[in-house]
C-alpha cells in the first residue's frame, strides 16, 4: 500500500462525508440499510475500512489529526444512518405511532476506558523511541514469574497469602515481567519491548489497591547500555507524557530483578488545589545479570534496563480520580467524561 499525505487523507475523509448523505437517503429497506452501512462504515470492507488501512501509512505526527478526522466522519455517518433508519421505520408504523410531545432519548456517547487511553498514549511514545509491544500468558509458572527474575525461594511474594496459585506450580502472574524473560528467550539482542497486560495479586480492594489491574513494563537490552540510557529514555517519556516543563527525579529503590534499582518521580498537579508535588510513577533499574543468565543471554556481553508502572495510578493522577475503585465502576456515565 502506497503512503498517503495528511492532506490527501483529510480530503478523502471530507469526500466520504459529502457522499454519504445522498447514499443514506436512498436506503428504504432493512437490506438496503445493511448494505449502505457495510459500504460506508464496515469494519472489514467499505470506504471507512480503506481509510483506516491508510492511517497506518501516515507519518506518526500526523496520525492524531487524521484519527480525529476519521472518527468524526464515522460518528456523523452512523448518526445519519440511525436517524434515517428510525424515520423509515416510524413512517412504516404510521403517523399515529409517533408522539411528538415526548422528548427524544439522549444518545449515549461511549469512550475508551481512561486506563486504556493512558496505555495507548504511553505505547505511542515508546513506539517512537524504538520499542515494540510484547505479550505473554496471564497464567504463568513459578519459573517465569519468580525464579527467572531472581526471586529467592523464601521471598514473601511466593507465599499463598500473596499470590493466586492455580495448580501445581501455575499461578496468575503478579507482574508482566515474565514477558521480558520470554522475549529474551525468543529473540536475540538488541531488544526493546513494552509489555502491557493484566496482573493479579491478593490485595484488598480499597481506594488505592485492586486484586486485578493493568501493568505496563518496558525492557531494553543491548551491548553497552548503562543507567544513563535508562534516565535519558524515561525522562524523555515523562516530558512527552506530562509536558516539557515537568521535572523528574530518580531515587534508590529495591527490586530482585534489577541492580541497581530506582524509582522515578514526576512533579505533577493533582488538581486538588494544593499545587504541584512529587508523585512516584514507576520503578526501574538495570537488569540483574542473573535474569539475563536465566533467559540464556550472555550477561558478560549484554546489559540492559527495565521499568514497570501502573497505568491506573497514572490515569488517576492525570484526571484527579481519588479512588481506584471508580475505574472498575460499570456506570457508563463515568466513561462519558472521556469521550473524544
Amino acid at each position: 500500500m502506497t503512503d498517503v499525505t495528511l492532506d490527501a487523507f483529510l480530503a478523502a475523509c471530507r469526500q466520504l462525508a459529502e457522499d454519504a448523505p445522498a447514499r443514506i437517503d436512498r436506503a428504504a429497506t432493512p437490506a438496503e440499510f445493511a448494505d449502505v452501512r457495510t459500504q460506508l462504515v464496515g469494519r472489514k470492507q467499505g470506504r471507512l475500512a480503506d481509510l483506516m488501512a491508510q492511517l497506518a501509512t501516515l507519518p506518526p505526527d500526523a496520525r492524531r489529526e487524521a484519527g480525529r478526522a476519521i472518527n468524526e466522519v464515522k460518528a456523523d455517518i452512523e448518526q445519519r444512518l440511525d436517524a434515517r433508519e428510525a424515520a423509515v421505520a416510524a413512517a412504516a408504523r404510521g403517523a399515529h405511532a409517533i408522539d411528538p410531545s415526548m422528548p427524544a432519548r439522549r444518545r449515549w456517547q461511549g469512550s475508551l476506558h481512561p486506563v486504556t487511553l493512558v496505555i495507548d498514549e504511553i505505547a505511542d511514545i515508546f513506539r517512537e523511541l524504538g520499542f515494540t509491544i510484547a505479550l505473554g500468558p496471564e497464567a504463568e509458572t513459578e519459573f517465569y514469574n519468580f525464579t527467572a527474575l531472581n526471586f529467592p525461594a523464601d521471598h514473601p511474594a511466593m507465599e499463598l497469602h500473596d499470590t493466586l496459585y492455580l495448580a501445581n506450580d501455575t499461578l496468575l502472574r503478579t507482574h508482566t515481567s515474565p514477558v521480558q524473560v520470554r522475549t529474551l528467550q525468543q529473540y536475540a539482542p538488541p531488544v526493546r519491548v513494552l509489555a502491557p497486560g493484566n496482573v493479579y495479586r491478593r490485595d484488598f480492594f480499597d481506594a488505592t489497591h485492586a486484586p486485578a489491574f493493568m501493568q505496563l513494563e518496558g525492557l531494553a537490552i543491548d551491548e553497552g547500555i548503562s543507567f544513563v540510557d535508562l534516565k535519558a529514555t524515561l525522562s524523555e517519556f515523562a516530558r512527552r507524557f506530562y509536558g516539557g516543563t515537568r521535572r523528574v527525579r530518580f531515587g534508590p529503590s529495591y527490586f530482585p530483578f534489577v541492580e541497581p534499582g530506582a524509582q522515578m518521580d514526576v512533579e505533577v498537579d493533582l488538581g486538588d488545589g494544593k499545587g504541584t508535588r512529587w508523585v512516584e510513577i514507576l520503578g526501574c533499574g538495570m537488569v540483574h545479570p542473573n535474569v539475563l543468565d536465566a533467559a540464556g543471554i550472555d550477561s558478560e556481553r549484554y546489559t540492559g534496563w527495565a521499568f514497570g508502572m501502573g497505568p491506573a495510578r497514572i490515569a488517576m493522577s492525570r484526571h484527579g480520580i481519588p479512588d481506584i475503585r471508580v475505574l472498575y465502576d460499570s456506570d457508563v456515565r463515568f466513561l462519558e467524561q472521556f469521550a473524544r
